[in-house]
């Protein structure tokens, strides 16, 4: 039988590399090379959190919490449209997105409750983390909790890969033009899970 620590690994890297609004903003934080530890951290630590209580027995409940996941959904929905109509507008007017290139920063403050929101509002987070890899890990009996260990690591190695790793990203960000583009993914990238959310209701 595969090592569960390998098996958590590889599936929670598998869940995890897709694109989505986590990972959009933990790349362009770290393209900016702004407030990247706590982000990177935050990330990691809240996968970590909700991998735990996968493993523990939580996903069950929360798939019979129907009402709450559905007010989830509607949250999650909400300020994903918010955080695109936000990349849409710094796509679509380059003296705004050149002013905010060109030295304001994100408040750590900021970055720290978007990450969080992005996180911890969609619904996507907890059907991957506690209600996936939590029935997955049952089924290695006592080794569960090195199979979580395993989807622990991979957060980690991702999140700091991505975060760090974007950097060398930057020449290509040399020209405004490619932040524009950059945004205007983004944009559409939580239009479509917005749209999904909404869709599964």
């Amino acid at each position: 039988m595969h090592s569960p620590l390998l098996a958590g690994l590889g599936l929670g890297l598998s869940l995890i590399v897709a694109i989505g609004a986590q990972n959009a903003f933990v790349l362009r934080q770290g393209l900016r090379r702004e407030h990247v530890l706590w982000v990177v951290a935050i990330c990691a630590l809240s996968d970590a959190v909700l991998i735990g209580l996968g493993v523990w027995g939580l996903g069950s409940i929360i798939e019979s919490a129907a009402v709450l996941l559905t007010v989830v959904r509607i949250g999650g929905a909400a300020f994903l449209l918010w955080y695109g109509v936000r990349s849409a507008i710094r796509a679509a007017r380059p003296g705004v997105l050149n002013a905010d290139e060109s030295g304001a920063r994100l408040p750590v403050r900021s970055a720290i409750l978007t990450v969080l929101a992005l996180t911890w509002l969609n619904p996507h987070v907890y059907l991957d983390t506690v209600v996936l890899l939590g029935s997955i890990s049952a089924t290695y009996g006592d080794g569960r909790w090195l199979f979580a260990a395993g989807a622990v690591l991979g957060s980690l190695l991702w999140f700091t890969a991505l975060g760090y790793g974007s950097r060398l990203l930057r020449p290509l960000f040399a020209k405004p033009v490619a932040w524009r583009i950059l945004d205007a993914v983004i944009a559409l990238v939580m239009f479509a899970l917005a749209a999904s959310l909404l869709i599964g209701l």
